[in-house]
């Protein structure tokens, strides 16, 4: 490359090799060039892709804002390939945190300063596209292929090897968050690799928050088995179980024994809500024992199963200790995240690869993540096709 005139002219070589042929070697690098999208368009294209309803309104959306246009399949592939690089740049600890659990001011009842963070985690089932439903799609693009004239058929590009479908139609994609009381501070996680994969990314993001740097640590959960088991590997203080799912149990058990909308099922319901609320477990499952002597039958049944429930949760029932704390007694932010990192993905007629899906989660969960999205644009931490 030469400057003439305060110009660049670039010169393109042509190198010959006889029977090897010749190479224009700028020419790769140009090709090269144009095929690369920028770090800026496939943070546009993922913005778009996880806000709009569709790839094809994300891809219309983003040619109106930016004037930049993009085939709705390479949209595809740029926003669910961004998604799964934002998988592995977490799974690689390429992603630190600004902040730490030491960071998480909050006060107790009293006016005193502490810090305090809460660890959640909750599933969540997606529709998915199932083996047989691909098996399916297959035979008939070969049946529809084969009534074609021979000479039409053989202009048809080869079908490419299919991605393995799910043997379920809904599956489960675990999601985890750790937060602040007000949460100003916040980091959300999402895996498909169930109980298993769950386990490892509650410990990993626990150490990402440096969670025993906090005070007071607290886990909420709605007391799944598998949830709260792997919370119990956590060095937390407390684990307790969503007073509001508590409280959907102990309803529906007395809308079945005293019947929907009667004085008696509300008195009741209000009065052992109350108690377990601000007096404690004990006086709580006293009051329950009582109701259970006086019914007999199916109703009887209603009652042991909530007993039964309560009884294998009692180490999470723990809510005057809210008070004495100022702990929350809802997992509120656990469920906002569960429903913003599947919104895009749950709608009529929509099905997903588990890979895909997860992709999808892991780029909102980003985004939910404080400070994370800029700091992964910041550092390019992308797949440049």
């Amino acid at each position: 490359m030469l400057s003439v005139n305060g110009r660049a002219r670039l010169f393109r070589r042509r190198w010959s090799g006889g029977q090897e042929g010749s190479d224009h070697p700028i020419d790769r690098l140009l090709e090269e060039t144009e095929a690369t999208v920028s770090v800026g368009v496939r943070e546009l294209a993922c913005r778009e892709g996880t806000n709009a309803r569709s790839f094809a309104r994300g891809r219309e959306n983003l040619k109106h804002a930016a004037q930049i246009e993009l085939g709705e399949e390479s949209f595809r592939q740029i926003v669910e390939s961004e998604g799964k690089a934002v998988l592995a740049a977490g799974r690689q600890e390429q992603l630190e945190l600004d902040w730490s659990a030491a960071q998480c001011q909050a006060k107790t009842p009293q006016g005193q300063e502490t810090t305090r963070i809460c660890a959640s985690g909750d599933g969540v089932l997606l529709a998915t596209i199932t083996q047989a439903e691909k098996d399916q799609r297959r035979s008939t693009v070969l049946e529809r292929r084969a009534k074609m004239p021979r000479k039409q058929r053989r202009r048809l590009k080869r079908l490419g090897a299919v991605k393995k479908g799910t043997d379920q139609r809904y599956k489960q994609i675990y999601v985890t968050s750790f937060y602040d009381q007000d949460q100003t501070h916040r980091l959300v996680g999402v895996t498909r690799q169930g109980v298993q994969g769950l386990r490892r990314l509650l410990r990993k993001d626990a150490a990402r928050v440096h969670l025993r740097a906090a005070a007071e640590r607290v886990g909420v959960v709605d007391g799944a088995v598998c949830l709260r088991k792997n919370l119990e590997e956590l060095p937390l203080q407390a684990i307790l179980l969503d007073f509001y799912h508590l409280s959907e149990h102990v309803g529906e058990a007395a809308v079945k024994t005293l019947g929907a909308e009667t004085e008696a099922c509300k008195a009741w319901l209000a009065d052992v809500l109350h108690t377990v609320r601000h007096e404690g477990y004990e006086p709580f499952f006293a009051k329950l024992l009582d109701w259970r002597g006086g019914l007999r039958g199916q109703k009887r049944q209603v009652a042991d199963q909530l007993i039964n429930y309560v009884a294998g949760r009692a180490q999470m029932i723990l809510y005057e200790k809210c008070d004495e704390h100022g702990w929350n007694v809802g997992s509120g932010p656990m469920e906002s995240m569960c429903g913003v990192t599947t919104d895009r993905l749950k709608g009529r007629g929509r099905r997903w690869d588990m890979d895909n899906a997860e992709a999808m989660m892991a780029l909102e969960a980003l985004y939910q993540s404080t400070g994370l999205w800029d700091k992964y644009w910041a550092n390019a931490l992308c797949h440049l096709n």
